[in-house]
């Protein structure tokens, strides 16, 4: 059985933490990634030999947070430009090796993903767990996992000859909806 993403009904976004001197005056920017696919299977009601593909395009990020305009354009061309170097990676991707399923009550599932995160040019395991809850047709897979920015070969950025700064560690939430494909 195939599952489909349903972006609009689905959250997918990342935290980042500001730290240094000037960094209670910062915010800890929050990041929707907006243009994703992803790609579920797995055996009807046992959930066995399941798979999971995220592709994300890079590109396709928007700041979240209250500022003036201006910054906003400002903190996202620093992401896509400096940080995450779009024009090089336009994609981060995700692939499974390993989905364990814990059924904890009912529909109510626990899972644990072990898999590759393809970034920056650089490909680390990354693990995740993951709450599903089965609602018919549908899933609602929701959770989060972190990781370290210069993992993958990214410097944190710093503004202000470093008296504010991001932290190396981002942490990435997700609340998405999936649709079984007919």
């Amino acid at each position: 059985m195939d599952f489909a993403i349903d972006k609009a009904a689905s959250r997918f976004s990342v935290q980042a933490f500001a730290t240094g001197l000037l960094s209670s005056f910062g915010h800890n920017p929050r990041i929707e990634i907006r243009d994703y696919t992803a790609e579920i299977q797995c055996v009807p009601e046992t959930f066995e030999k399941a798979l999971l593909r995220v592709t994300v395009q890079t590109v396709a990020m928007e700041v979240l947070d209250e500022m003036k305009k201006e910054d906003r354009q400002k903190l996202e061309r620093e992401m896509y430009d400096n940080v995450l170097e779009v024009s090089r990676f336009p994609t981060a991707a995700y692939e499974s090796r390993e989905i364990r399923v814990q059924k904890l009550s009912g529909e109510l599932l626990r899972v644990q993903v072990s898999g590759d995160l393809s970034f920056h040019g650089v490909v680390q395991s990354q693990p995740l767990q993951a709450n599903v809850t089965v609602l018919g047709t549908k899933l609602r897979i929701s959770g989060d996992f972190s990781l370290r920015q210069s993992d993958y070969g990214i410097k944190p950025v710093s503004f202000a000859a470093g008296a504010l700064r991001l932290k190396d560690e981002l942490k990435f939430t997700f609340d998405l909806v999936a649709q079984r494909k007919d």
